[in-house]
This record gives C-alpha cells, structure tokens and sequence, in this order.
C-alpha cells in the first residue's frame, strides 16, 4: 500500500493533553453510568476501552467528543483539537447509493462548513486519503456494495478527510473474519505510531485491542480499571474484574487472554 496523504498529526499544546476526566460521573438525567471517573488521554496516545453492552464505552467516546457534559465533576477538552470519529459501520445508512469517494468527502466538511462546496484539492486529499487507507481503487464505488473490511476503511477515510489529531473508533473489528480483522488493527496502529495521530478505540474483543493499545480502560459491571496494558493484562487483575477465573498466555509475542482456565 502506498501512502501519500500528509495526515500527520499537528503539534499540540506543550501539556499535550487532550482530554482531562476529573471525578466525572458520566450519565443520562438522573442515572449515572459512570462514576468518579479520572483519565487522561495525550497527545500521542492509544487508548484501548473494552467492555460489553452497556459498561459505559460509547458515554465516554461522547463526553470525549463534547457531546455530553459529565453530571458532576469536570472534563477538560483542548478545544484546539480536532477529532475523527468513525462510527460502527452497520449504523450507517445505506439508504442513497453513495460512492465510497462521496462518503469520505463528508468527513472534509467539518473544515469547510456544512454550506460550503468541496473544491478540487478537497477531492484530491480525500483521495489520497482513500489510498493511505488502501481502496482508492474503489473511489467509484457504491459503498452498499462494498465488503465489512473495505466499508471500514471508507469510515476512516471520511475520519482522516478531516486531517483529525486524534482518532476515535468504536467497534471498528466487530463482526469481521481473523484477516480484516488483522487489517484494519495494523491500520489503525500504522496511524498511530508512523502518522503521529492519537488513538481512542473502542471493542469488546480484549484479545484484539490488547496487543496494540499502549493503555487500557476495562469496564465491566460499574468496575474502572486504567493503566498501561502490560499492568492491566495479568490473569489475578482480570480474574478480579470478571469474577471468572482468567489466564494471560503468550503466543508468539502476542498476548492471549483465556477464560474459564483454573490456577493451580
């Protein structure tokens, strides 16, 4: 794959925080789905947030994003940041029959304005954009018609039309075979560690995001666990969290987690 796009990520703040939580708790009126939560996301960052339904993963993607305001508590956003977001691709609407070059200009209007008409060098970059993520050859297709692996990489192509510094991606493996899946984490680890952008993704599969996020936020049954992945990921820590015994092994340099497996 070829990369031509400068989606570098811009230089920041000298503090090189992104996003502060302070004792948030984090909710919907009167019911708090979080509580007392402390994190700080940094320039430079990729951050693993796993949990099942309803543990509160897509609440701290919002309050990241400035969408929701925490309960109580404080959440602190560099205002100077831009965000790509890329959506789980089965809530996107499929309805208009889109080219996949239609659906990644999108994301360019969050710097031209809603009103404004993309101009030549904005279809350009998006291009290149396509072809940093590998499907620029798919520029004239319909995005209905198009694979899991490749509507996702349109996803993040639309993200990056918007040169973001930080990426946030909620269940961007879900529902994939072994191979996109592979794909799409080694993508997503190409931008953080060679393109300098932030990372913020979100998953079920521990065992996917645990050999590429450098941090972790596990939830699970109200119960907060962040730190570094290599801290997080020991069998007496997650045993704890899940109340089922766990055991980490490693498989040729990756980590594996395994339930169900009784300590001597």
């Amino acid at each position: 794959m070829t990369h031509h796009a400068d989606i570098r990520a811009e230089r920041l703040s000298p503090s090189g925080e992104l996003v502060v939580f302070e004792h948030a708790n984090l909710g919907y009126g009167k019911l708090t789905v979080l509580a007392d939560l402390n994190l700080v996301l940094a320039s430079g960052d990729y951050l693993g947030i796993v949990g099942p339904n309803g543990a509160g993963k897509t609440t701290i993607l919002k309050a990241m994003l400035g969408i929701l305001r925490p309960l109580s508590g404080r959440v602190r956003r560099d205002a100077s940041v831009r965000f790509g977001y890329v959506p789980q691709r089965q809530y996107v609407d499929e309805t208009y029959p889109l080219t996949v070059m239609e659906v990644a200009l999108m994301g360019r209007y969050s710097l031209l304005g809603v009103f404004a008409r993309p101009k030549q060098k904005d279809r350009e970059f998006v291009l290149e954009c396509l072809d940093h993520v590998g499907i620029a050859d798919l520029a004239g297709k319909p995005y209905r018609d198009l694979s899991g692996g490749q509507k996702q990489r349109t996803l993040i192509a639309r993200a990056l039309a918007g040169q973001p510094q930080a990426l946030i991606l909620d269940e961007p493996t879900n529902d994939m075979d072994i191979g996109s899946e592979y794909a799409i984490m080694e993508l997503v680890k190409h931008f953080n560690t060679k393109d300098a952008i932030t990372v913020v993704m979100v998953s079920h599969l521990l065992n996917v995001v645990a050999n590429y996020a450098r941090d972790l936020a596990i939830l699970d049954g109200g119960v907060r666990v962040v730190g570094e992945t290599k801290e997080v990921l020991s069998a007496q820590h997650l045993t704890e969290i899940y109340g089922v015994p766990v055991d980490v092994a490693t498989v040729d340099g990756r980590s594996v987690v395994l339930t169900g497996v009784v300590h001597d």
